[in-house]
């Protein structure tokens, strides 16, 4: 038989098989066709009687199996990221765990459309942390992970589910850290965990974090294979100083792997270092962004089978953000169009040096005490707006 069966997703599927790359469905209902070999001849073609109760048959089949299988699809899904996914400790209260998915003892036989999730309570706030972890690589004198977050966004999900706005921090701002004094804010992560990074970032905006969610290298690697690579449009040509030197020329690139990686890490080779880094994470996010949300992703049951099984493998959350919220979120976001997903950095006060000789970047306390007034009011758009950041 040509094609590859997912018996991961199938199992409890009825009559699911994977064919090059789409679902075929079977049932009882549908009859077997005839050998040719066994028949001595080509299979009968039937009276018009027999074609109309066939072809009544297949589309009973369809309105019956489909949406189980459907459904069923939805709870594999479901169950690989509630088991596999591993679960971040966070001291900020995080929204109420919504039960995890449970299927039905037996499906039943009367096809009934899927209900949609219940609605999620927006405004929410999830800070998205991208760490320079290493797998392999030996923990911190504290026990924890040696790892610094080398990108941290702040994704803010406005009340009227059709607008989203990503908040980067340099991650060299030199910010209070509670209870260990002033220090790099990726450095949080190295002290204390996700908790204080997540009690840092609350801390400057004067806001509560709902959700976190956490990604080494490798994890950003699985994901962008799983994706098939991802097209982001280079604007000026330049090439990564570290690891395997990876060339970006000008124009469109299709990135994935390594190359992925290594595109959004490069600071070295520009001029005005992390500021163009955080521009390229940007421009990577939104094309991510389109590739996750194209039709031919979301028609695509293999492709979505990679992506949640890789990104389930390599992500870590809170506890709060299981499938079930996942889907919620999905689909109380399911009205956003790519440009209402704005990204902007966070404005700082120039570049110094700490008292220990450090390159830092000097906050702007006058932008964070703005932006989360603008975060607590959930009208960020009006801020972007009139300040119009970079």
């Amino acid at each position: 038989m040509r094609g590859t069966c997912l018996p991961a997703i199938t199992k409890n599927l009825p009559a699911a098989v994977v064919l090059s790359g789409e679902l075929w469905w079977y049932g009882p209902f549908m009859e077997p066709r005839p050998d040719p070999e066994k028949t001595g001849g080509a299979a009968p073609s039937g009276g018009p009687a027999k074609r109309k109760r066939t072809a009544f048959r297949v589309l009973l089949a369809a309105l019956i199996v489909i949406p189980l299988v459907a459904a069923g699809f939805i709870f594999n899904l479901a169950r690989i990221w509630n088991t596999e996914t591993a679960t971040l400790e966070t001291e900020s209260p995080s929204a109420t765990a919504t039960p995890t998915l449970t299927p039905a003892a037996k499906p039943s036989p009367t096809a009934t459309p899927l209900k949609p999730p219940a609605a999620p309570t927006l405004p929410m706030n999830i800070l998205v942390l991208g760490s320079d972890h290493r797998r392999g690589d030996p923990p911190a004198a504290n026990g924890l992970p040696d790892q610094r977050a080398d990108a941290m966004i702040l994704v803010h999900l406005a009340r009227d589910g059709r607008h989203l706005y990503g908040i980067s921090i340099m991650r060299d701002t030199w910010v209070p850290i509670p209870g260990y004094g002033e220090a790099k804010i990726n450095s949080a992560l190295t002290l204390g965990g996700v908790p204080l990074a997540v009690k840092t970032v609350e801390s400057l905006f004067g806001q509560k974090i709902q959700h976190v969610m956490m990604m080494d290298f490798e994890g950003f690697r699985g994901i962008t294979e799983a994706l098939g690579g991802v097209d982001v449009n280079v604007k000026e040509a330049f090439t990564a100083t570290f690891d395997t030197h990876q060339h970006f020329p000008a124009g469109v690139n299709r990135l994935q792997g390594q190359r992925a990686l290594e595109f959004v890490r490069e600071r070295h080779a520009f001029a005005d270092g992390d500021f163009q880094r955080i521009r390229d994470q940007q421009t990577f996010i939104r094309a991510t962004l389109a590739k996750l949300l194209s039709a031919k992703t979301l028609s695509n049951p293999v492709t979505l089978y990679k992506v949640v099984s890789t990104a389930s493998r390599y992500m870590q959350v809170d506890k709060g953000l299981n499938a079930a919220t996942l889907a919620s979120l999905a689909y109380s976001l399911r009205n956003v169009r790519l440009q209402d997903a704005v990204f902007f950095n966070m404005p700082t006060a120039g570049f110094g040096f700490s008292t220990d000789g450090q390159s830092i970047v000097l906050p702007d306390y006058g932008a964070f005490s703005a932006v989360g007034a603008a975060l607590g009011r959930d009208n960020v758009g009006a801020y972007v707006a009139q300040n119009r950041p970079g």
